[in-house]
């Protein structure tokens, strides 16, 4: 008898105890955004879709060092290059397979120059397999449009690096 009293008393309290939490839950501020239409804040450290940057005078940042490519673990990005007048190189050719691209950064974190780098746009789905074969002009394309969020999040970053 005392045992199935005990029983219910605690059945009790551990209902009112979840429905207080229930009830206090209910003003507090809400902690989802409404996706796509809000947007959360995104890490300066993100991960996202390549780009190639360029110097502040239009020239592109790329000396076709070639280190992203050797560091590349999924072998993702071919480059080819020629030889400037000046004795310096250029790229001719910078593609990723972005469908081979595993986001693992290591890309960016060997070019000397900042010429490679993974931007905030994490929303690049597409229709067909061949959108996601960038090459150099797609790149180049990503850079100008995202350059001063790029600019801004190396700045952020450079603690760390």
């Amino acid at each position: 008898m005392k045992f199935t009293r005990l029983l219910k008393t605690i059945f009790l309290t551990d209902i009112l105890s979840g429905l207080s939490i229930a009830i206090k839950e209910t003003f507090k501020k809400k902690k989802t955004i409404n996706y796509p239409f809000e947007k959360g804040q995104i890490s300066p450290r993100a991960r996202g879709e390549h780009a190639l940057r360029r110097y502040p005078n239009g020239e592109e940042r790329c000396i076709a060092c070639k280190l992203c490519e050797a560091v590349c673990p999924a072998q993702a990005i071919t480059i080819e290059s020629t030889e400037r007048s000046d004795g310096s190189r250029k790229t001719t050719r910078y593609d990723i397979d972005m469908l081979k691209c595993i986001y693992c950064g290591l890309c960016e974190e060997s070019c000397p120059v900042d010429a490679i780098v993974q931007g905030p746009n994490f929303e690049f789905a597409t229709e067909t397999r061949e959108e996601l074969f960038y090459n150099k002009d797609k790149l180049l394309e990503n850079g100008d449009r995202w350059e001063k969020i790029l600019e801004a999040n190396i700045k952020a970053d450079s603690a760390h690096r």
